[in-house]
């Protein structure tokens, strides 16, 4: 009989994260593995789909996203990153910005060209890869701040480089890319004519720190990448909308052509009364989200100090809303293992740190926490935490 399964689709495996929320609901435990808020979205928010729907607004949009929505996107990149963006020819919404940066990979990359990864990475990245017939090569990230080899990424770079992705905040470390960083990709990105695919979806989660410099660089503002940046993003994680799979990606005319073509025959469009409520929600003041900001540093300080009292490894984080651990101190075999132990017997789901490295034995004593959870959910896991001391 033939294989009736492509090799590609047997090249990888479902995704870690989300059967680490199916092991969550089978022993009971309590999830702070998946990114999904355990909170409700904001109620005016809610209330905008709400009025979408009852307003008729249910039938398909324009394919590349509804011209209200791309409006409110270029407006705000306006005043959030200072670019002029054009929203007839720049700009195409997708379902989500795991489609986003899929489609993109599919509209820029030729089979056999290359495309440059840090790992760890976010776990869907591998598969794009594969999928898109790309070649990835891989940068490390060294802990504990999460640093490149400047070396060893110019030598990443060469004549069959396409693309590099960047993902800053970053998932799962929660680096943040400095400037001097970004500016560094950047110019090798100018060099070697190198397209940069940036994840950008954490953009408003980073938390201040004078001693650290820390800030949110956007790759399109910085000299010379405008025209080679692809920016991705989403609605889920600024405005704890994760299920509405509202994305977008922002790049030069030409690029979003290649990228509207893919997404059209792969989802014809994002869910029309969404973007509606979407216009409402990237109309949001200031004060929007700096009081997000101050939430998740609230979260972020409170499970540090749990996950350090009992023994983690913990590896600060920047941005996003994730703490990535080494668990050495507690003897086991590997991160499997004790995420197996983690679940079953304290009750708390958390993701195995191989699942961001291209090699298992990379992340086989590290595990990663999310944080993006009420209070009383990050207490209750506290209190079962404590049986590991």
């Amino acid at each position: 009989m033939k294989n009736r399964v492509s090799r590609k689709a047997s090249s990888f495996t479902e995704s870690v994260i989300r059967e680490m929320t199916r092991q969550a609901a089978l022993y009971g435990a309590i999830n702070l593995s998946q990114g999904y808020p355990d909170f409700p979205a904001p109620q005016d928010i809610k209330r905008a789909a709400i009025e979408a729907i009852e307003a008729d607004i249910n039938q398909y949009a324009i394919t590349w996203g509804a011209k209200r929505f791309r409006d409110a996107i270029a407006a705000k990149t306006k005043w959030h990153l200072g670019l002029d963006i054009d929203p007839e020819r720049e700009i195409v919404v997708t379902c989500g910005s795991t489609e986003a940066m899929f489609a993109a990979m599919m509209a820029v990359i030729d089979p056999g060209e290359e495309v440059i990864v840090f790992e760890p990475y976010y776990e869907n990245y591998g598969p794009d890869a594969i999928l898109s017939d790309a070649v990835p090569r891989y940068v490390t990230l060294q802990p504990p701040d999460w640093k490149f080899d400047p070396e060893e990424l110019r030598s990443a770079f060469n004549e069959k480089t396409k693309a590099i992705i960047i993902n800053t905040p970053h998932n799962p470390t929660g680096k943040v890319f400095t400037r001097e960083e970004l500016r560094f990709i950047a110019d090798l990105c100018i060099e070697h004519d190198v397209l940069a695919l940036t994840d950008e979806i954490y953009e408003h989660i980073w938390y201040p720190d004078p001693s650290r410099g820390c800030e949110h660089v956007a790759m399109a503002t910085l000299d010379g990448m405008r025209e080679r940046t692809v920016t991705i993003n989403s609605l889920s994680k600024t405005y704890s909308v994760t299920g509405w799979r509202v994305g977008f990606a922002i790049a030069a005319p030409d690029l979003i052509q290649g990228i509207r073509q893919v997404h059209d025959f792969l989802t014809v469009g994002a869910a029309a009364p969404l973007q509606e409520a979407g216009v409402y929600a990237l109309s949001l003041a200031l004060s929007y989200y700096e009081k997000l900001q101050q939430d998740y540093q609230k979260r972020r300080d409170y499970l540090l100090g749990v996950l350090e009292e009992v023994g983690f490894k913990c590896y600060k984080p920047d941005g996003a809303y994730y703490i990535m651990t080494g668990i050495a101190d507690f003897g086991f075999e590997d991160d499997v293992k004790f995420t197996e132990h983690l679940i079953r017997e304290i009750g708390v789901a958390v993701v195995p740190g191989s699942s961001f490295y291209r090699r298992p034995d990379s992340g086989a004593q590290q595990v990663r926490f999310c944080f993006c959870k009420r209070d009383e959910t990050l207490k209750a896991a506290a209190e079962r935490l404590q049986k590991l001391r």
